[in-house]
């Protein structure tokens, strides 16, 4: 038995049905964890490996001590002027966006888990205690701070002045941008296993899009948060809970009214922004680090970080890289002709979109880069576990 990439969180159910389910889930969780473990250790990278894209590192900061070993979503968040990022124990900064110079910091005495994103003059975090917080870009001063239902691991949106948070328990709140009041909260029922993902919604077209565990694409409209239409676009397969357990967790992409979404043990479908017909759907690759979307084509980490290009018109696969195989890649950022991911060591990896032949590499430190590089204006900025705030150019 292979261990689980990924950890699992079991949720208490109440009543019979619900400890039976529990039972089940545990059961399926010792086959797995009992006996031996033949995971695939990670790709050895080539020594000899002869770059003909350089990586450069433009600037680099240190912000706190990064993830603390914790599972988190901490980023890069970027405007015209600034770079921001932030640490596990509350630390958070802003540095000019082309020298890295510093240009505030402030301890919040927060235990972030989520974020930063930007939007205007304003940062908004979350916290492993249910909490969102809300920056001025300006100076770091705290605007407003509310309070949701359970820890934020997914990364806040913000679209229309609203603020969009989903909690662990799955349950999704709509606060005003201006001052944190809530205006909705979205509720489904959660199944006995969760996988505990980067995953965030995201707001398009005044619907807020996410995935569940049941295997369903939701679309809520923004207004009001009422249900807009459900999907189904991932069918569990299998004997044991574990092998059963489905989640649409990887970030939807929408490209031309069609949304690209896919998910642990979920497969790739595309599906219908107006109404939520599936269009297609496949069940060869399955990605719960995300997708990224460039002209007809799809590029995703499938869960043994094997990093693909696919047709957006029916999911065909067009080219695979398993040079990476297993070094914990994030999902891809898109910048120029190429794709950049980042591994547990540290590294930023360069491939070509035409034919995902590796062509760069740059260490960043010695600690792994679990979220996405962000780009923008060219340049890739990264926030590592281990704390470092890098801007990196591609030539």
């Amino acid at each position: 038995m292979r261990l689980l990439p990924l950890l699992l969180a079991a949720l208490l159910l109440g009543g019979c049905a619900g400890l039976d389910t529990l039972k089940d889930a545990y059961d399926g969780l010792g086959e797995y964890f009992g006996g031996k473990d033949n995971a695939e250790p990670p790709k050895e990278l080539d020594e000899n490996f002869e770059p003909t894209l350089k990586l450069n590192e433009l600037w680099s900061a240190t912000v706190g001590d990064g993830y603390e070993d914790q599972y988190l979503s901490l980023v890069a968040a970027v405007d015209e002027e600034r770079v921001y990022a932030a640490d596990r124990e509350g630390v958070l900064q802003a540095h000019k966006r082309l020298t890295g110079e510093k240009l505030w910091s402030v301890e919040t005495e927060m235990m972030f888990s989520a974020g930063p994103v930007v939007d205007k003059e304003t940062l908004v975090l979350g916290t492993s205690n249910a909490e969102v917080a809300a920056y001025n870009t300006a100076d770091g001063a705290l605007l407003w701070k509310s309070t949701v239902s359970s820890e934020i691991l997914a990364l806040p949106r913000i679209g229309d002045g609203v603020v969009v948070v989903r909690s662990s328990d799955g349950r999704i709140t709509a606060l005003d941008q201006k001052d944190g009041r809530t205006l909705w909260s979205y509720e489904r029922s959660a199944p006995a296993l969760l996988v505990r993902s980067h995953g965030a919604p995201i707001i398009a077209e005044g619907l807020v899009l996410d995935g569940y565990a049941s295997g369903k694409l939701i679309a809520l409209r923004l207004e009001d948060g009422k249900l807009e239409w459900e999907a189904t676009v991932a069918l569990p397969h299998g004997r044991s809970e574990i092998e059963r357990l489905v989640d649409v967790d990887s970030v939807p992409v929408v490209k031309g009214g069609t949304i690209y979404v896919s998910g642990y043990q979920g497969g790739l479908a595309a599906v219908n922004m107006k109404d939520g017909e599936v269009l297609w759907r496949q069940d060869k690759v399955s990605s719960y680090s995300g997708l990224a979307a460039s002209g007809r084509t799809l590029f995703l980490t499938d869960g043994n970080s094997d990093v693909w290009q696919m047709d957006m018109r029916d999911g065909g696969d067009l080219w695979k890289q398993d040079a990476l195989h297993q070094r914990r890649l994030t999902a891809p950022a898109l910048i120029k002709t190429s794709l950049v991911v980042g591994d547990f060591e540290g590294y930023l990896h360069a491939l070509s979109q035409d034919d995902g032949s590796l062509v760069g590499r740059l260490e960043l430190d010695d600690t792994s880069i679990e979220e996405s590089p962000t780009v923008y204006d060219d340049v890739l900025y990264v926030y590592t576990s281990g704390g470092k705030l890098a801007a990196v150019t591609v030539e």
